[in-house]
């Protein structure tokens, strides 16, 4: 199985620049590559993957800055503008509304670089990354790498910190058989309420920090009106921390309580809730607080962990999993302010979301014995 282990580094001034420039000259061959790609396709013709990355010797000889790069790192570029339009093509096939048409990458808007062979180009050398035409990078290790390295990707966040992730190729390390099931309603009142009754708390993470978000954007947009570029700048930076803290905390506690559920159950049960984050629309009143407990990070990394656990995880139909009853199987009509499940069929009173968890485990298990 592939593990990533992601890192810290730390660069010299000169460094940075270096990496800046290799990412503004990738961002150059990612947008020269739609272009040819666009122009073909209004022609009536399509190009491939090999077609575009045959393009490359004559763009460098036309761009000599683009042998600063690594070959291919340059592939790897036009690897994923072909990635975006079959995804593109994907959902036009599955009848979107909006497909998503591959867009041009703005200025700063191209963040990341892929070593696609450990060893060709980059290699890890102790507490130093060695990187192709840059030198020796300062990396944090603050846990051992397992496996074997196969892909190597550098990226820098938002507010201008590096960072490297190594894709390793690991066995798995199965944890004890247990027979503890559950099932995992997750809400907004709490985040998550397990089919025994057990609730985790919901952190919040968003509206503890929405004070401080608009109080930079009210700064912010006064120095933008007022053309302060300086300013405006600052305070953009200053938003891009608060986003960054948030994200990390929320990435923090999901991972915590992720590892806390495959250490202690078996057979996980979720609802699979894509269905129900395609219908949060724009101007929904509760569209911030879904966005913040970030439902979707928490079960994809509850299922990471799982498969290198030797557990199982399963995903089933949300469809009326609050209305149902557990105990008979009635559909009960409650509003979304009502906590507690109330079965006017077989008398059965429950708080909702036990209710709903139960229920969730029950699909569950009959998913299993098919």
């Amino acid at each position: 199985m592939r593990k990533a282990f992601k890192y810290r580094i730390y660069l010299t001034n000169g460094q940075r620049r270096i990496l800046n420039t290799m990412l503004e000259e990738c961002r150059w061959v990612y947008n020269q590559t739609l272009a040819a790609r666009r122009d073909a396709f209004s022609q009536g013709v399509s190009l491939s993957w090999y077609e575009t990355k045959a393009m490359l010797p004559s763009w460098k000889e036309e761009r000599p800055s683009l042998k600063l790069v690594h070959s291919q790192v340059l592939q790897n570029v036009t690897q994923r503008v072909d990635l975006a339009f079959q995804s593109f093509f994907r959902r036009v096939k599955e009848g979107a509304d909006d497909p998503g048409y591959p867009r041009f990458k703005q200025f700063g808007r191209y963040d990341s670089i892929a070593y696609p062979q450990y060893g060709n180009g980059v290699r890890l050398e102790g507490d130093r990354l060695i990187v192709s035409k840059i030198g020796a990078l300062q990396v944090v290790l603050h846990r051992p790498i397992e496996g074997t390295p196969k892909t190597v990707t550098l990226t820098r966040s938002r507010t201008g910190k590096w960072y490297v992730a190594l894709s390793c190729e690991t066995e798995a390390r199965p944890l004890p058989p247990t027979e503890h099931i559950t099932g995992v309603d997750v809400g907004l009142v709490s985040f998550a309420t397990l089919s025994n009754g057990e609730q985790i708390e919901n952190p919040r993470f968003y509206r503890k920090d929405e004070a401080d978000l608009k109080r930079v954007q009210k700064r912010k947009d006064a120095a933008k009106n007022a053309q302060d570029w300086i300013e405006n700048t600052k305070q953009k930076a200053l938003l891009a921390k608060i986003h960054e803290r948030i994200a990390n905390r929320r990435s923090d506690f999901a991972h915590k309580r992720s590892r806390e559920l495959v250490n202690q159950y078996q057979v996980i049960v979720f609802e699979d809730l894509a269905p129900l984050e395609m219908g949060v629309r724009r101007g929904c009143g509760m569209r911030k607080s879904i966005m913040d407990v970030a439902w979707s990070q928490f079960v994809s990394m509850t299922v990471g962990k799982a498969a290198e656990a030797g557990r199982t995880v399963i995903l089933v139909n949300p469809r009326d999993t609050s209305k149902m009853c557990s105990h008979c199987g009635e559909l009960v009509e409650k509003k979304l302010s009502e906590r507690t499940h109330t079965c006017p069929h077989c008398g059965l009173v429950m708080d909702r979301d036990k209710n709903a968890a139960l229920n969730i485990l029950q699909r569950g298990l009959q998913t299993l014995r098919l």
